[in-house]
């Protein structure tokens, strides 16, 4: 049973991370992390967000993220779940998992 629906947010930008040579872009990671979940975790809810860090944002919490990734304090895409940092650059599916599991997803792949 999931004890806390997962908020899953990936922050990014169009333009393809410098130091992020052949990677997918922040979109592409968005799409393919939203479909990678969707089917690992069926029937289990979850929030994923695309946080454009060139775009104006509202959210406080978000402003700063954007701000330390445009100061290149970290790579894009950057990937958050409920608030901790899963990954950045080129994102891998292991932790991401890992991390849902952790708050109770169960894949059912295995």
């Amino acid at each position: 049973m999931v004890k806390k629906n997962a908020i899953i947010e990936i922050f990014g930008a169009d333009v393809v991370c410098a130091s992020c040579v052949n990677a997918p872009s922040s979109k592409d990671t968005f799409e393919w992390l939203q479909a990678a979940i969707s089917r690992n975790y069926p029937n289990q809810s979850f929030i994923i967000e695309y946080i454009d860090i060139d775009s104006t944002l509202s959210n406080e919490r978000h402003e700063e993220i954007a701000e330390q990734i445009q100061n290149d304090e970290y790579f894009y895409p950057l990937v958050m779940i409920n608030e901790e940092m899963i990954g950045e650059g080129h994102i891998q599916l292991k932790p991401v998992f890992a991390s849902l599991e952790k708050l109770g997803y169960v894949a059912e792949n295995k």
